[in-house]
């Protein structure tokens, strides 16, 4: 089970839920496709045999590419594995995880940040239905979302939740408008890039890549969805996954 208390929520009525995504790996786990997502776990397990990864980014180039379904439904994987794991939304312009799992996004990482108090997680973080899953929402959209995450309260906020979890997954916004992936990239232990198929944009893939070796973010891997299942040379469930090895190896390329 989590090691974080529930917390009482209120649940979104049908009015007002803003859409979420497919946890197809909690409602259909035999699929195919779920059997990929944990591919992908392992994959991501197994992607540093000298440091054990404890915070991981997933974002895109661009906007409804879908870097949220895949971190939500990641950090499922992980948590069925029994591991403490922990969701966080930190887009907080299109937020998207309180809508996953049918909460109120009244408060999250946004209060964590702005408040002067000590940093109290029982009150913001959610313990959902999955064993050993639990969420923390944006709260309310702040004017200032890349301030916030590159304060040294966040660079703070990081540390103790890889402190109290064995996974911590950050949903952010995509690349091309906004600097708050970099920002978060730079103090996860790794970020992934999730590329559609036939969707993404070659220079937008590409300058993605640059944005995020700027910053020196490890980026351990590219996460290609909505693979069609006739596609040559693609896993046929729709999902695959391509490693791009060390930060140091990425800016040779």
């Amino acid at each position: 089970m989590s090691i974080f208390k529930r917390r009482k929520s209120k649940q979104l009525d049908d009015q007002s839920m803003t859409k979420g995504v497919s946890l197809i790996t909690d409602f259909a786990p035999k699929s195919v496709t779920s059997e990929q997502f944990r591919t992908l776990r392992t994959n991501i397990a197994f992607s540093n045999a000298d440091k054990q990864l404890r915070s991981l980014v997933f974002t895109s180039s661009s906007a409804s590419e879908g870097k949220s379904t895949v971190a939500a439904n990641v950090a499922v994987t992980f948590a069925n594995q029994g591991l403490n794991t922990l969701l966080v939304d930190a887009d907080m312009r299109r937020p998207t995880v309180h809508a996953t799992f049918g909460l109120l996004n009244d408060k999250g990482l946004v209060n964590l940040l702005t408040t002067k108090d000590e940093i109290n997680l029982a009150e913001y973080i959610v313990q959902t239905s999955i064993d050993n899953l639990s969420v923390l929402p944006t709260g309310p959209l702040p004017p200032n979302p890349s301030e916030l995450l590159s304060s040294r309260r966040m660079a703070r906020l990081i540390e103790i939740l890889a402190d109290h979890c064995d996974i911590v997954i950050f949903d952010v916004p995509p690349l091309d408008s906004v600097t708050d992936a970099q920002i978060l990239a730079t103090r996860a232990d790794a970020t992934i890039l999730v590329v559609p198929y036939g969707i993404a944009q070659k220079g937008a893939v590409v300058a993605a890549k640059a944005m995020l070796d700027r910053v020196n973010a490890n980026i351990i891997g590219v996460v290609q969805n909505r693979v069609p299942r006739d596609a040559s040379g693609y896993y046929s469930y729709g999902y695959n996954y391509g490693y791009y090895g060390s930060s140091d190896e990425n800016k040779k390329e």
